[in-house]
């Protein structure tokens, strides 16, 4: 892995990538840091304290703590991240969406296109939403959060946090145009990963004064270390189908008679799953913030409880088997096949061969729900059990650790395309969708 890093530095473009890529993520924790004018900046970050459990805390740890700060940053990257995943899902919906998906570049161009101006909306609406709920937010001391609430508060509020979040949407796209890796999802992990010092920092803390012992940490250490390692594996595993390629003679060629394979991931959805159950989840708490009497009824969803467990694993499983099917559609993969030549041994070409793939795919989303409902409970039982001072979520640790493996696999491919030895020696990391 020495070599690799010592081989990147030897291409000219890769260097510059690597060092764009760097720019515009300080470019973004800089942002992060500059507080919107207007807010009592003490007592709010006294009311994320107490609304760690609530879809304020759990939007600040996406945002990578913009929304404590109250930043010009604070909606960060999750109104274009909610809006690509709508656009995503009206592909059943709307026949309209899903041709233009079919169209190739020009279509992507038109969704892009959907896709800024449904930010910029949704932006002014969470903008709105977010600076009338400041004005009637109290902190925890009894003071407002807001030093002169009225309609230039809001205003002012709106057209700064909207701009922060187009701002953020095109450092995005320039990182995934011009350096490495894809950009949007770098903005994710960047905001979750700056967070891990401050982290350490308070867990340094608890070991001196004695509040966590030396074995409880090690013991979780090592289970970030083995839970991270299984992560790795299982976001690379495939199930590879066989395909035979029939003969074709057109002219005086001959083409096909070769043999390939359809590569079936473990876990096709990635971390939508998680994200949807967590927001689902949280939305009671966070209506429960406005509403007292409905605290009581608010504390059964709280994360670490029973019942909070079992709704959020049910959730996950249904998210998984959800949006596998609208982004993976064994019948046009079954036509494509047919169309080209191509077959599955043993399997009749057509519908037999949708059912073959539909039937393989349910069986390994079975496992890819398993595998991330696993991953986004245990840490849940750590922190209750052990009463962990640092952040060791499910959800940031799929997400931080399946944009590095898409990252190196972009560097890896940069290097092989050049000659050059890349990270690793004996096998490659295999590309992921992203987060």
């Amino acid at each position: 892995m020495l070599d690799g890093f010592s081989n990147a530095s030897h291409i000219p473009e890769l260097r510059r990538r690597l060092f764009f890529t760097a720019m515009m993520l300080a470019v973004y924790r800089i942002g992060v840091a500059v507080p919107t004018p207007g807010i009592d900046g003490q007592a709010l970050a006294s009311f994320f304290d107490a609304a760690s459990g609530t879809m304020f805390g759990w939007v600040n740890l996406f945002s990578g703590g913009a929304l404590e700060r109250f930043s010009v940053f604070a909606l960060g990257i999750m109104p274009y991240i909610t809006v690509a995943i709508i656009i995503d899902l009206l592909k059943v919906a709307s026949p309209y969406i899903d041709e233009l998906y079919k169209e190739g570049e020009a279509g992507r161009r038109k969704i892009t296109q959907y896709t800024r101006y449904s930010t910029v909306a949704l932006s002014i609406l969470q903008g709105s939403m977010i600076a009338v709920g400041l004005e009637k937010i109290q902190a925890p001391g009894g003071g407002s959060v807001v030093y002169s609430p009225g309609a230039s508060f809001i205003a002012m509020t709106v057209i700064t946090v909207t701009a922060g979040a187009m701002f953020v949407m095109w450092l995005g796209e320039q990182i995934t145009e011009r350096g490495i890796g894809n950009g949007i999802s770098l903005v994710i992990m960047a905001g979750i990963v700056a967070r891990l010092p401050s982290a350490l920092t308070t867990t340094a803390q608890f070991l001196r004064e004695g509040e966590m012992s030396v074995f409880t940490f090690i013991f979780i250490l090592a289970v970030a270390v083995g839970v991270t390692g299984l992560i790795v594996y299982l976001e690379t595993a495939q199930r590879r189908i066989p395909i035979q390629y029939a003969r074709r003679v057109v002219g005086r060629r001959v083409y096909g008679g070769q043999s390939s394979h359809l590569p079936l991931k473990i876990n096709t959805s990635g971390v939508i799953p998680p994200i949807f159950a967590s927001s689902i989840l949280v939305f009671p708490a966070t209506v429960a913030q406005f509403l007292p009497a409905l605290k009581d009824y608010s504390s059964y969803l709280m994360p670490g409880g029973f019942t909070y467990d079992l709704i959020y694993i049910v959730l996950i499983f249904f998210f998984c088997y959800f949006y596998t099917a609208v982004t993976f559609n064994p019948v046009d993969v079954a036509d494509n096949l047919k169309k080209y030549g191509g077959f599955i041994p043993g399997i009749r070409p057509g519908r037999y061969t949708a059912e073959y793939i539909d039937r393989v795919l349910s069986r390994i989303t079975l496992g890819g729900a398993v595998y991330v409902s696993a991953v986004c409970i245990l840490p849940t039982i750590l922190i209750a059990r052990f009463n962990v001072p640092f952040y060791f979520g499910g959800t940031a640790l799929l997400i931080v650790v399946g944009v590095a493996l898409d990252t190196v696999a972009q560097i890896e491919t940069h290097l092989l395309t050049r000659n050059y030895e890349g990270f690793m020696r004996r096998g490659r990391v295999k590309s992921r969708k992203g987060a």
